[in-house]
């Protein structure tokens, strides 16, 4: 045993004498680069708020961040310390270079994520003709600024072309990552020229650094490397053909399986920065830049249902307090002002300034106007598209790099990507002042507004436990009618209780076999009519229990769980205990109908859906009572329902609390209430309209109004209070759910 552990440790000293040992990062590396993100992430964020406070985007201060801690201002009056901080040392370098790399890839997804594909296809034609203004005419400036300068700004005299071209691509670069933080910092992404923005931005981009290859190529062999152009060009087309078409449906089976198998806002999270990392070094190996492919996946993944939008909120909040602002900051330290101080670097520095600025406001004007946009529309697209940063720095590292650029022309090209993302947000928040939103635009805001607050219109998947009894049959028919105005996914399931000892209780996925599984499935199947925009599958699980197998699957990222229910006889449960159970511990909303229909012969036979043509919402205007409206009003629009909204004054306390005043104040507060909730009731495209009553007894007066106006369904609001372990909605809710004489869905969130 001795030998054989001597002999191991011989071939393995052997092993690394011979491959060399990998040395792990070296203690003042680490503690370089730590303290560079906590220097750099203070300054950047400070700044942030600061330009925050005097209505300036904070992205304004984070570029600042790395100016004010470079060699401009640190560098010049404590150079000890700004050395100690930042050396100029390659290998750190591109340790904060990967973080900075990381900060330019999460914004891009999360810019993506904000993307509205739907709207960029719509104005296509105007996105396209603004980057191709945007592209020619600062390139073709820019080479005649190039075939102009001085050959002390040329690194090889010599060699005039490729540093024309160099200069000329570097003039057609644009910055989405600080053109979307901008947008996002004023609050104007989701704007209409704020998508046109973004969507010609990328469209400038790719071919800016499909541009770049071919120059970067030119300058590294002397002649034209057509097979790179080939290589770029059409790995461009290829990925971006593939993404918006095949690449649409694989996203969101991948984001599928990891809800139906792991479940939960982390999983989302992970798969998703998996993905979209994997995209960037695809378009990388492509010969593209690796953020077109984050951009492009945070695309794909906004447009899936399954994506979490909290996984989307967490990621927004990473990439806007840490990456980004490190980001932007690293950028700035890269500029050194004072080389600019000379008086000739500085006057050739402000004349390639403006020739930036021009070309690039021209270019996206004219490309703009061309393309049917206003006067004011126009310049703000010009104001956006001029903005350069760090993209432009890496353009300018890499000629420098190549040796095609000297310490002049560096600095004079980085001091342009500073400023034109400086002038950028005040540029754009003046033009964008002009710019009025057309009645379209505005419509479309609000609704996506009103949206974005909406409980029915996030609810993207359903799960319905099933035994297939009237009850859940009635929950499948009004399911069906959700769906109707709201794509869903609608999972069916059939829970088994698996007896087994507690090693072999593991819940399973099984073939549909049991008989009273496949009648139950079908009856609910059989019950939806649903459209083709919405999808249903069907799954029998066993587990210890009933309420485990259910509950394990909520918990896989559903939105809202709808059961049917019966009213119980036993006293420790409202509807029985398993439905209590769940309504007790679910992840998301639940939606409870009792049917209040006869049990036809087997518990599985088909009913008739009910004919629902009134449809009753009592309502206090409490945030439950809103979601209650908000599924009533879908269910009444799709079922051709009349829609009545009911606020019961109770007169007991109206005379206690107002001692015999008058009902006025009361009155109007009522109204308020219900006219507030018709308008969320119209906007889903119900029939609505509302009735105030006074009694003694809300619930009586409620079952007095649905038996008179022969109501079809009431729908209840409500929150779910702890009654020594049992739920209990209020004593209202209850004896409506035990005394209509009509179907009633109880919603608690």
């Amino acid at each position: 045993m001795i030998f054989l552990t001597l002999k191991l440790e011989t071939l393995f000293a052997s092993q690394l004498a011979t491959d060399g040992v990998i040395k792990p990062l070296g203690h003042h590396e680490l503690l370089l680069v730590l303290l560079q993100l906590a220097v750099l992430l203070l300054v950047s964020r400070g700044l942030g708020e600061l330009m925050r406070r005097v209505d300036l985007p904070p992205v304004v201060g984070e570029l600042l961040a790395g100016v004010l801690l470079g060699p401009s201002l640190l560098g010049w009056t404590l150079p000890a310390v700004q050395a100690a901080i930042f050396p100029n040392s390659q290998a750190q370098s591109d340790l904060l270079a990967v973080v900075s790399w990381l900060g330019v890839l999460f914004l891009l997804i999360v810019t993506g994520l904000e993307t509205d594909l739907n709207l960029i296809l719509r104005k296509g034609k105007t996105a396209l003709l603004i980057s191709l203004g945007g592209i020619i005419v600062p390139f073709s400036t820019g080479f005649v600024l190039g075939e102009l300068l001085p050959d002390s700004f040329l690194a090889q005299p010599n060699e005039r072309l490729i540093f024309s071209l160099f200069i000329a691509t570097a003039m057609s670069i644009s910055a989405v990552p600080v053109i979307a933080k901008v947008l996002m910092d004023l609050n104007l992404i989701r704007r209409d020229i704020g998508q046109i923005t973004l969507a010609a931005g990328m469209t400038d981009d790719t071919i800016g650094w499909i541009l770049l290859s071919v120059v970067a190529g030119l300058a590294s062999s002397g002649h034209f490397d057509l097979s790179t152009v080939f290589k770029s060009v059409i790995g461009a087309v290829l990925f971006l053909t593939i993404a918006f078409t095949i690449g649409r449906t694989v996203v969101d089976q991948i984001l599928r399986w990891v809800d139906n198998h792991i479940g939960g806002a982390t999983a989302s999270l992970s798969i998703v920065l998996v993905l979209a990392l994997s995209a960037a070094a695809l378009t990388h190996a492509l010969g593209i830049e690796a953020a077109l492919g984050a951009f492009v996946f945070g695309i794909l993944a906004g447009q899936s249902r399954r994506f979490s939008r909290e996984a989307g909120h967490t990621l927004e909040m990473i990439t806007a307090g840490f990456l980004a602002p490190i980001f932007f900051a690293a950028a700035g330290l890269k500029v050194n002002l004072l080389q600019l101080l000379v008086p000739q670097t500085l006057v050739i520095g402000l004349l390639v300034l403006a020739v930036a600025c021009v070309g690039k406001f021209v270019g996206a004007y004219l490309g703009a106007k061309v393309g049917g946009l206003s006067h004011w529309e126009s310049l703000a697209l010009g104001a956006g598209m001029n903005a350069r940063g760090a993209m432009e720095i890496i353009v300018a590292t890499i000629g420098l790099s190549l040796g095609v650029l000297n310490q002049q022309m560096y600095s004079i090209i980085v001091m342009v990507a500073i400023v034109t993302s400086l002038m950028a947000p005040p540029l754009l928040r003046w033009t964008l002042s002009k710019v009025e939103i057309g009645e379209e635009e505005a419509d479309r805001l609000q609704q996506e507004e009103q949206d974005s607050r909406s409980f029915i219109k996030n609810v993207n998947r359903i799960l319905i436990p099933t035994s297939g009894g009237p009850n859940a049959q009635l929950a499948a028919q009004l399911i069906s009618s959700l769906a109707h105005q709201n794509a869903v996914e609608i999972t069916a399931l059939y829970a088994l209780s698996d007896k087994k000892p507690p090693r072999q209780a593991v819940a399973t996925t099984i073939a549909v076999k049991d008989t009273a599984a496949d009648a139950a499935l079908v009856a609910i199947t059989e019950a939806m009519q649903l459209p083709a925009t919405s999808t249903l599958q069907t799954k029998v699980e066993a587990g210890r229990n009933k309420a485990d197998v259910i509950l394990q699957e909520a918990r896989k990222g559903y939105d809202l769980i709808v059961l049917g229910a019966s009213e119980s006889r036993r006293s420790d449960s409202l509807f029985n205990l398993l439905v209590d159970r769940i309504v007790q511990e679910a992840p998301c909303a639940t939606l409870v109908v009792k049917s209040h229909l006869p049990l036809q012969q087997g518990e599985t036979c088909a009913t008739n859906p009910p004919d629902i043509r009134h449809i009753l919402v009592p309502t206090i205007g409490s945030e439950y009572s809103n979601k209650a409206v908000e599924v009533a009003s879908v269910l009444a629009a799709q079922m051709n329902a009349v829609l009545t909204l009911v606020h019961v004054i109770n007169l007991p306390q109206v005379e206690y609390i107002y001692n015999q005043q008058t009902l006025d104040p009361v009155k109007d507060i009522a109204l308020q209430i219900v006219k507030h909730q018709a308008d969320i009731a119209r906007s889903l495209g119900a029939n609505v309209q509302f009735r105030l009553l006074k009694g003694s007894s809300p619930e009586r007066e409620i079952l007095k109004f649905a038996h008179a106006e022969q109501v079809g369904l009431i729908v209840l609001g409500s929150n779910i209070r702890m009654m020594t372990g049992r739920i209990f909605f209020g004593h209202g809710v209850n004896a409506i759910l035990n005394q209509a004489n009509c179907p009633v869905a109880v919603l608690s969130s």
